[in-house]
C-alpha cells in the first residue's frame, strides 16, 4: 500500500494514488494526525484526474531519517525542505499543495520560498509561516490558554508525558480542537499507530521549542529559516480554509491573513468544522483543492 522513497534527510513513506500522468497534488497532515485524515479526500481527487501524493511527515508512520546523526528537528523550514525534496525525488516539477497544521505550514513554506514549484495552495488557518522573532510577545489570555500544550512541551515533564502517554495526549487534543467531531475509537487508532514512530516525540518536542526560540535549528536549513523570518508573501493562487469550531485556532476571518497573499486569495469558512477540515468535511476540502487546481 505504501511506497518508500529517499528524499533529502528522509526515507519517506507515502501513498501514491491515481493516474501517474494526472495533475499532481500533495496532501500534508498535521500534528497529531497522519495520512488517514485524507482517506475520504483522495478518491474525490483521483476521480477528477489527479495524481495524489500523501506522505507521512518526519516523525510519523513509516517515514524514517536516513542518518542517526540528523537532528530530529520539527522546525518550519525543515518541513518545507522535506516537501521540496520529496517533489524532487518524485520528479514533480510543480504541484498543488494542500494541508493543515504542520502540513499547511510546509505547504506555505514551499509556496513562499519556491513558488515555481506550486500550481496552487490550500492552507487551513491561512498564512502558516511562524514569526519566531515575535514568539516571546504575549497574546490574549484566552489564546494563551488554548496553547497550553505548547508551553507544556517546553518542559521535561511535558516531554515525558508525550513519551509515556502518546495516545492519551493526542486523543485529548483531537477532542479539544474539534469539539463537534464525533470520531470513534477505530478512527483514532488508525492514525495513532503513526505516533509509534521512534522519532515522533523528539520531532514534536523540537517543533514546539524551536518556534519559541528555545531550541537550535537544523544547520542545513538555516538559510531558509532566515528567509522565513522576513515573513515573505505568497505569490501563488491560494485558498485558505478555517473551521468555524476550531478549538485551538478559532477563525480569524477573511482579512486576517490577506496581506500575505499576492497571487490571488480566496477565503472559505467551514461551518461546524474544527481543526481537522479534511477529515471532518472531506467534501469541502476536496472542493478547495479542485478549485486551486482550476485557478
Amino acid at each position: 500500500m505504501y511506497k518508500q522513497i529517499h528524499a533529502g534527510m528522509l526515507n519517506v513513506s507515502y501513498v501514491d494514488a491515481g493516474d501517474s500522468a494526472g495533475w499532481p497534488v500533495v496532501l500534508l497532515h498535521g500534528f497529531p494526525y497522519d495520512i488517514h485524515c485524507y482517506d475520504a479526500v483522495v478518491p474525490q481527487l483521483v476521480a477528477n484526474g489527479a495524481r495524489v501524493i500523501v506522505p507521512f511527515l518526519r516523525g510519523y508512520g513509516f517515514t524514517r531519517f536516513v542518518s542517526r546523526e540528523t537532528l530530529r528537528s520539527g522546525e518550519q523550514a525543515v518541513l518545507g525542505y522535506d516537501l521540496l525534496k520529496l517533489l524532487d525525488a518524485l520528479r514533480i516539477q510543480s504541484a498543488v499543495l494542500a494541508g493543515f497544521d504542520w502540513g499547511g505550514r510546509a505547504a506555505c513554506v514551499v509556496a513562499a520560498l519556491w513558488p515555481e514549484r506550486v500550481r496552487g495552495l490550500v492552507s487551513c488557518n491561512g498564512y502558516n509561516i511562524q514569526n519566531i522573532a515575535k514568539s516571546g510577545e504575549p497574546i490574549a489570555p484566552e489564546a494563551e490558554r488554548r496553547f497550553w500544550y505548547q508551553y507544556y512541551f517546553h518542559s521535561q515533564r511535558g516531554y515525558l508525558c508525550l513519551e509515556r502517554n502518546r495516545r492519551a495526549m493526542c486523543r485529548l487534543l483531537w477532542q479539544l480542537w474539534s469539539p463537534g467531531w464525533a470520531f470513534d475509537d477505530a478512527t483514532f487508532e488508525r492514525s495513532a499507530a503513526s505516533f509509534d514512530n521512534p522519532d515522533f516525540v523528539d520531532v514534536v518536542i523540537h517543533s514546539y521549542r524551536h518556534r519559541f526560540g528555545l531550541a537550535q535549528g537544523e544547520p542545513a536549513v538555516a538559510e531558509f529559516e532566515a528567509r522565513l523570518a522576513a515573513q515573505p508573501r505568497i505569490i501563488v493562487p491560494a485558498i485558505t480554509l478555517e473551521g468555524e469550531r476550531d478549538g485551538v485556532n478559532p477563525p480569524a476571518g477573511a482579512d486576517a491573513h490577506a496581506r500575505y497573499f499576492a497571487g490571488g486569495h480566496e477565503y472559505r469558512l467551514l461551518p461546524g468544522v474544527g481543526h481537522n477540515p479534511p477529515q471532518e468535511n472531506p467534501d469541502a476540502f476536496a472542493a478547495a483543492v479542485l478549485a486551486a487546481h482550476a485557478s
